[in-house]
C-alpha cells in the first residue's frame, strides 16, 4: 500500500512541476521594415529575450532598443536618440496571453496572441498571430504584424517624412527552450 500511495505522490508532483514548466529564450529575433519610394529602412536585433509560461499560457517579451542594428550607422543614430529616444525609453516590451495554446502540438499551427505592447512608453493593446509548434523541449513561434508609430508617439520630422513609412512591418522568430533553473 505504501508504494501504491509513493506512486500517486510521485505523479503529481511530476504533473505539477510539467504544469509550472517555462520556455526561455535570450536570442530570440524582431526585425522592422519601412519601405518608402526613397529609401527602405530595416533593422535586426538577436538579443530578443522572450518567456512562455506553459502552465497558463503567458508570454513576456524585452527588446533593447539600442540592440536593432542598421545597415547603416547613421540610420541606427536617428533610431536611437530621435526617434525612439532610446536613453529616456530604453526597451520596448510585450505582456500578453497566447490563445488556445493548450492546442499547440509538435505540428505547425498558427495562434493569435493578445496582450501589452510597449514602444516609446506607450501602450497598446494588440492580438498577432504566430505560427506555433511545441514539442517536450521547444516552443517556436513565427510571425509579422504592423504597427503605426503615431500609436507610440514617435515622431518623424517633417523633413524627413518621406523617408520614413508611418506603418512599420514587424517580424519575429522566437525559439523558446525549457528554463531549469
Amino acid at each position: 500500500m505504501k508504494i501504491l500511495y509513493a506512486f500517486f505522490v510521485c505523479l503529481f508532483l511530476v504533473s505539477f512541476t510539467n504544469a509550472q514548466e517555462r520556455f526561455l529564450t535570450k536570442k530570440g529575433m524582431i526585425s522592422f521594415f519601412s519601405e518608402t519610394p526613397i529609401e527602405n529602412i530595416e533593422a535586426q536585433n538577436n538579443q530578443v529575450l522572450s518567456i512562455v509560461d506553459a502552465s497558463s499560457g503567458k508570454m513576456a517579451i524585452a527588446i533593447l532598443m539600442k540592440s536593432f542594428m542598421f545597415k547603416k550607422a547613421l540610420m541606427q543614430e536617428h533610431f536611437n536618440e530621435n526617434y525612439v529616444e532610446s536613453d529616456k525609453y530604453p526597451k520596448a516590451t510585450f505582456k500578453g496571453d497566447i490563445i488556445d495554446f493548450d492546442n499547440i502540438t509538435t505540428s505547425e499551427i498558427t495562434l493569435a496572441i493578445k496582450g501589452n505592447l510597449t514602444i516609446h512608453g506607450k501602450t497598446k493593446e494588440i492580438t498577432i498571430e504566430a505560427v506555433t509548434k511545441k514539442t517536450d523541449e521547444v516552443i517556436e513561434m513565427t510571425g509579422n504584424f504592423f504597427i503605426n508609430l503615431s500609436d507610440f508617439d514617435v515622431k518623424i520630422p517633417s523633413v524627413v517624412k518621406n523617408n520614413i513609412s508611418e506603418k512599420i512591418k514587424v517580424s519575429f522568430r522566437l525559439y523558446h527552450k525549457t528554463y531549469k533553473k
